[in-house]
């Protein structure tokens, strides 16, 4: 099986930056999708972006494109998120996940407990 662990999450002020990584342990395997999920108190989980195996195709969220980067380093099987001109609507938590295959699920296989990102105003 594969584990998936979040960190990086944290308070920040608005307009502020921060970067999410995601650790990989475990069996792994080739190919697999990675992306980031976010969930607010009393809303819907919503995707936020994901990455191609081979890091060849990324997909926003209309809401985060523009601000929010995502990358992977398949040898080290690791996820980052970066964050940039933060809105205290990006207040959630943000999960990664996995897929097996080349492209990223609405039910990803995999999932991380969450790191909890607030934006103050």
């Amino acid at each position: 099986q594969v584990q998936l662990v979040e960190s990086g999450g944290r308070l920040v002020q608005t307009g502020g930056s921060l970067r999410l990584s995601c650790a990989a342990s475990g069996r792994t395997f080739n190919p697999y999708a990675m992306g980031w999920f976010r969930q607010a108190p009393g809303k819907e989980r919503e995707f936020v972006s994901s990455i191609s195996w081979n890091g060849g195709r990324t997909n926003y969220a209309n809401s985060v494109k523009g601000r929010f980067t995502i990358s992977r380093d398949i040898t080290r099987n690791t996820l980052s998120l970066q964050m940039n001109s933060l809105k205290p609507e990006d207040t959630a938590i943000y999960y990664c996940a996995a897929d097996s295959g080349a492209v990223l699920t609405s039910n990803p296989d995999y999932w991380g407990q969450g790191t909890q990102v607030t934006v103050s105003s």
